[in-house]
């Protein structure tokens, strides 16, 4: 890939993507190009889920042990489908309630889902995001992305976009800013793969109110 460190550098962080920036953006996703873009939640690092010579470049750019998996946004129900199998009958009752927004869930992954992605285990974590940016990105990709945090493993997530170009400007392909920045908190981790949902990250979303959709989804 060329054109390493590109940044798209509108300073008003309000400001909608362009058709020329997302464009920009999907073509580098779409030959095995690693984008760093704002979520609702945090900065993230994107790539095409099912190109393993870019989910190696993830793992090396933020010096990811292998035995992490990479999280995964999709664009709604149908983009969970395809990445999740046996799926619990109340998953479409926690989508409904809190998609797009601050809950991933962890599911187990299709058979056509890369090792590499799920560092060799039986699930995938997986969330619809609320901004503008990666619903955009995954729309023009025709698949879902990536949704890392944008930082080298171990250290302080990123809260500006200052900090973001000046860690990780000159080790991606490509940094994309607009529409408005992260809020700062991560998403809430929740295992749904058992009889009972198991809290993997406390996040946006308040565990209590996953387990009493869960519970009102049984009755």
């Amino acid at each position: 890939m060329g054109n390493i460190g590109a940044v798209v550098t509108n300073l008003d962080t309000q400001e909608l993507m362009t058709p020329e920036d997302s464009e920009k953006a999907v073509q580098h996703l779409k030959y095995g190009g690693v984008v760093a873009i704002p979520t609702d939640t945090l900065y993230g690092l994107a790539a095409d889920v099912f190109n393993t010579t870019a989910l190696n470049r993830i793992f090396a750019i933020k010096g990811r042990p292998d035995d992490l998996a990479l999280p995964v946004l999709v664009n709604g129900w149908n983009q969970l489908n395809r990445m999740a199998e046996n799926l619990p009958p109340a998953a479409e009752k926690l989508v409904e309630r809190f998609w797009p927004g601050g809950l991933t869930l962890v599911v187990k992954k299709a058979p056509d889902v890369p090792d590499r992605l799920t560092a060799g285990v039986a699930t995938v974590a997986v969330r619809m995001p609320d901004h503008e940016v990666p619903i955009t990105l995954i729309s023009g990709l025709g698949g879902p992305i990536t949704g890392t945090s944008a930082n080298i493993s171990g250290s302080p997530d990123l809260i500006s976009l200052v900090e973001l170009i000046d860690q990780m400007g000159n080790r991606v392909d490509y940094v994309l800013e607009c529409g408005p920045e992260p809020k700062g908190t991560a998403s809430t981790v929740v295992d749904i793969t058992l009889n009972t949902p198991k809290l993997l990250r406390k996040g946006a979303i308040p565990f209590d109110q996953v387990l009493n959709v869960w519970e009102s989804a049984q009755i």
